[in-house]
């Protein structure tokens, strides 16, 4: 194990890591140390307005979150890495978010669950560091604990933080994964980056929420990723229609990132899209059975979510979709529904639909009457 003062072989490991890691297939790997003093002053004011909704478990998590060398004792560096998964061959998002009748699933679950596929990876680079210097205590990441990916990233200086607060690269956009590995080993550290967002808000602009209330300040509690997949109870009525098509997270404000033109389509078929989802209908979607939903989303991201929470969502866009014989019938089938989280979605939409016939019908006013 490198000594922390020896900084040639500490800065040679480094090298190695990052190569080892390019040859497994991630898009870039840098490393980082554990301070995170300004980040972790973010976090806490983050907290203290709200805005992390009902995701009790930021705030239950304290400043751990912040201090990799509590949450693991004896952490001294964090390898941070980046898995691009862009599905290649998919539909273009931007016709499928264009057509209501169809449902928008957001790009990176569209194949297998990335928490297995990015953890294996990170797994085999720990092995071959373990190879090569012995053991040594480290603990592996993916979106499964408290950990600050992004600030993490943005101090290795694989990115830099957008103002939709992802992790944004020159060469790279944001469309991406990232996953840590924490390591009781003193590693060379990577410089962060400039940041290149400049004036550009289009990322503010494309939000149909306006969860981002403002560079770099996300209001979780509007998010659209948030309320359809980390809300647990009813959608907010202010947010239904915004929502649109879109049944599975967000991607409008990747969609409008100009650095996104350089993201890199997945170079792996973990992440080729799976049962159509790229482009299905919402009446289709509306019609799996539970069996169906836990067989075909099998190995899925989107299974955690849960069957109601997937019948929500779908009854949401439907009740922003055309009015059309099918939507009303797909409606209708569930309007009995168990589960009182699908009704009350259901019923919304439905009054919707009958509000829309209702005002059409209304006749329109004339001047001197």
């Amino acid at each position: 194990m490198p000594a922390m003062g020896d900084r040639r072989s500490s800065a040679a490991l480094a090298e190695s890591v990052k190569r080892w890691g390019r040859e497994l297939g991630f898009g870039a790997v840098a490393i980082a140390g554990t301070e995170l003093a300004a980040e972790e002053a973010r976090l806490l004011a983050w907290l203290g307005r709200g805005w992390h909704g009902s995701m009790d478990y930021m705030a239950r998590h304290g400043t751990r979150r912040s201090r990799p060398a509590e949450l693991v004792p004896g952490t001294l560096s964090v390898i941070t890495a980046r898995l691009d998964y862009w599905p290649e061959g998919a539909r273009d998002a931007h016709a499928v978010l264009a057509d209501p009748g169809l449902a928008y699933v957001s790009r990176y679950a569209l194949g297998r669950d990335y928490h297995k596929v990015m953890r294996a990876k990170l797994q085999r680079l720990a092995d071959r560091l373990v190879a090569e210097v012995g053991e040594f205590p480290y603990r592996v990441f993916t979106d499964s604990a408290p950990v600050m990916e992004v600030a993490l990233a943005a101090r290795a200086g694989l990115g830099w933080q957008g103002k939709h607060t992802l992790l944004l690269a020159r060469e790279a956009g944001s469309l991406y994964f990232l996953g840590e590995l924490f390591v009781a080993l003193d590693l060379a550290r990577d410089a962060p980056v400039a940041g290149h967002c400049g004036t550009c808000e289009r990322c503010i602009a494309a939000c149909p929420t306006q969860a981002i209330v403002g560079p770099w300040q996300l209001d979780a509690r509007r998010c659209i990723s948030y309320l359809t997949i980390e809300h647990v109870g009813p959608i907010p009525e202010e947010f239904r229609a915004a929502i649109g098509n879109r049944i599975y997270g967000c991607d409008d404000c990747q969609l409008a990132c100009p650095w996104n033109k350089y993201a890199r389509k997945a170079a792996l078929p973990d992440f080729a899209v799976r049962n159509g989802l790229d482009a299905t209908t919402l009446v289709d979607l509306f019609a799996w059975t539970r069996a169906d939903f836990a067989s075909r989303l099998e190995g899925s991201a989107i299974r955690r979510i849960g069957y109601a929470r997937w019948l929500r969502n779908i009854a949401v866009a439907l009740g922003n979709a055309p009015r059309s014989e099918a939507t009303l019938a797909a409606l209708r089938s569930r309007a009995d529904d168990p589960e009182p989280l699908v009704r009350e979605h259901v019923a919304w939409a439905l009054a919707r639909h009958s509000d829309a016939i209702g005002t059409a019908a209304q006749p329109r006013s004339r001047a001197g009457t």
